[in-house]
């Protein structure tokens, strides 16, 4: 079992939300050369107030990734790391909202510059590596089902109005968005790129239709790992298999270049299934096959413990998880 990574080792993870958090909150035991590309579609929650009222960056995947990485070696950066994560539950204009995006949201005013923001926000938390917007764009998501229905915004992509059982013909953004020269960076010089978990197309794809960050991996010399889901989502992937997911991934990162698939193979609990039949969701059918062009490493993935909702949350949440602690031995272990 590898202990540490060598110092020189770069790690890139594509994604956001909490399937980011929790790989970085692993991988941040083993080496500081991590950097997290996140989504800047989001338009849920406080990311409307953001967008709408701000004129900023939606910042709830940047200020995830910044706590997962956060230093928690003391009692003050464990206080400071929870502040960030505190959601008002009361309030007018304030319920729902994160401590966090709040706090990001006044440094980009007193700096003049989002980017800033996030570099100064990720020095007060002491990150190990850093947190890199996928793109600074102004954007939507934009979702054409099989039957021609045309949705557009991440939130109500992620959360359906319309039949959660039609699957996405293609994602793409209006307007047509540009990578962040440093997102590119990072991803050309990587050694390790990690792509997932989390919701597929809102926040996985929503990185990859980004122009220039599907060339960018293609050109990098480095790995490509895929975290496969735990459970499909009504709405992004219902009824779809493991090679489902992958057969959609390849469509968006151009080639054929993955290097390997992590498959969670632990079962998972009736009480948790239940739950999410209840939704239209099933657990991933793991239907690879040997004889593709990467290796697939399966493992025991899964974190037993449900998530709980937090006060003020009112978004739709996982009540599952992976186990960042087990990825992350499994992704060392490869490197």
């Amino acid at each position: 079992m590898v202990s540490k990574i060598d110092s020189t080792t770069k790690i890139v993870c594509i994604g956001g939300g909490t399937g980011t958090y929790t790989v970085l909150s692993g991988l941040k035991k083993y080496t500081d050369q991590l950097s997290a590309i996140v989504s800047m579609a989001d338009t849920g929650g406080s990311a409307r107030k953001e967008r709408d009222e701000f004129g900023l960056l939606p910042s709830s995947d940047i200020r995830k990734s910044l706590v997962a990485l956060a230093d928690t070696s003391s009692e003050k950066e464990n206080l400071l790391r929870e502040l960030f994560q505190f959601r008002f539950d009361q309030g007018v204009g304030l319920s729902g909202m994160a401590f966090g995006n709040l706090f990001l949201v006044a440094l980009t005013k007193l700096l003049g510059s989002q980017v800033e923001a996030i570099k100064k926000a990720g020095q007060i938390l002491r990150i190990k590596g850093r947190v890199i917007p996928v793109t600074l764009d102004k954007i939507d998501l934009v979702a054409i089902y099989e039957n021609g229905l045309k949705v557009v915004g991440e939130h109500f992509i992620d959360e359906p109005e319309h039949d959660g059982m039609l699957k996405v013909k293609k994602l793409t953004t209006i307007p047509k968005a540009l990578a962040h020269d440093e997102a590119v960076l990072a991803i050309k010089e990587a050694d390790l790129i990690i792509l997932g978990p989390g919701s597929f197309y809102t926040t996985l794809i929503a990185n990859l239709v980004v122009k220039g960050i599907p060339e960018a991996i293609c050109q990098s010399k480095g790995k490509k790992i895929f975290i496969l889901n735990l459970m499909t989502e009504p709405g992004q992937t219902a009824g779809f298999t493991a090679m489902d997911h992958i057969r959609e991934l390849q469509k968006y990162i151009l080639k054929r270049c993955l290097n390997y698939v992590l498959v969670n193979t632990s079962s998972l609990p009736r009480r948790i299934l239940e739950k999410y039949t209840k939704t239209g969701a099933h657990s991933v059918i793991d239907d690879v096959r040997e004889g593709n062009y990467f290796k697939v490493v399966r493992g025991e993935f899964f974190s037993p413990r449900e998530v709980k909702r937090g006060r003020g949350d009112n978004l739709k949440r996982s009540f599952i998880r992976h186990d960042g602690n087990k990825l992350a031995r499994a992704i060392v272990n490869l490197l």
